[in-house]
């Protein structure tokens, strides 16, 4: 997706505006390392300079204590601290999406959710795979893609605009087509699937929607995703990629498609999906985001 001369500069506060020249100024450097070091460096970089710096870590501790009140301060500090690790690794592995790919080869996808994926290829029937901001959310789409599947997606700008400028690269660069999340973008996302293509769609910001439970308070959540596969008869796919103990490799799972019924049943669901792993993996969610910010009602 190309910068058009017309799109005004990014603006944001003076804390992203820290955020991103650090990260543009770290990201840059170990872009040049051999991929086996850069991807531990970065996360090692995110946990331990930068994820305290900018306050990364210190927001994901407040998120876990709301979560997890009687947890001790120690055990929220250790995943706080992955959770920046997680973070850092996965931005340098999507800078470098063709590496990533390569290294992605060998892995297969398991899940149930398979079968029913090759009958809706073979039928012409469009998909969505709905995810998370869990492990590497691109690991899925990355390996599906190399099995012959085309899959957009539809993405949400990230709240550091200037950050946003050039990671939303990362995602445009490559797979099927990718559109911004607003009224356009969601039309031509909707358009693509009704052509009988796949998108990938991240549930897990807060937005405007309705009140659902996510680990056990409640959050605001879209219900974009099922609003479009209800319009479409679209079927609607969780996966995940988990990032294995080693750093580097992920397991991708395919889970089975979410059940029609109303938006809001359906991502109820998801979010319980999401949930499942979170709670199997707690430092491989992105704990950084507002995900339980208040939000103005009307």
């Amino acid at each position: 997706m190309a910068d058009s001369v017309d799109t005004p500069p990014p603006h944001g506060t003076k804390t992203d505006w820290l955020a991103d020249r650090a990260l543009r100024g770290l990201i840059g450097t170990v872009l040049r390392m051999p991929y086996e070091t850069r991807v531990p460096m970065m996360g090692s970089a995110l946990r331990r300079a930068i994820g305290p710096l900018v306050g990364y870590r210190q927001r994901a501790e407040q998120n876990l204590k709301l979560i997890y009140p009687d947890m001790s301060d120690e055990d929220r500090l250790e995943i706080a601290k992955g959770c920046c690790d997680n973070f850092g690794r996965t931005l340098i592995e999507n800078y470098a999406w063709q590496e990533f790919s390569e290294r992605l080869a060998d892995t297969h996808p398991t899940g149930v959710g398979l079968d029913p994926l090759a009958d809706a290829a073979a039928a012409g029937r469009p998909v969505i795979f709905v995810t998370a901001h869990f492990g590497n959310h691109e690991a899925p789409r990355q390996v599906l893609s190399a099995m012959g599947h085309v899959i957009g997606g539809l993405y949400r700008p990230m709240q550091n605009a200037y950050f946003n400028a050039h990671y939303a690269k990362t995602m445009t660069s490559w797979g099927g087509p990718v559109f911004e999340q607003g009224r356009r973008g969601t039309m031509g996302f909707a358009r693509h699937l009704k052509s009988g293509g796949m998108g990938t769609l991240l549930f897990d910001v807060a937005a405007k929607g309705v009140k659902i439970p996510f680990l056990g308070r409640p959050a605001s959540t879209a219900t974009s995703a099922a609003d479009i596969a209800l319009k479409l008869d679209a079927l609607v796919i969780p996966y995940f990629g988990i990032r294995q103990a080693d750093g580097m490799s992920f397991a991708v799972e395919v889970e089975a498609p979410i059940t029609p019924d109303t938006p809001k049943a359906m991502m109820t669901e998801m979010t319980k999906r999401l949930e499942a792993q979170v709670i199997r993996y707690p430092e491989q969610w992105f704990w950084i985001h507002r995900r339980w910010k208040k939000r103005k009602s009307g």
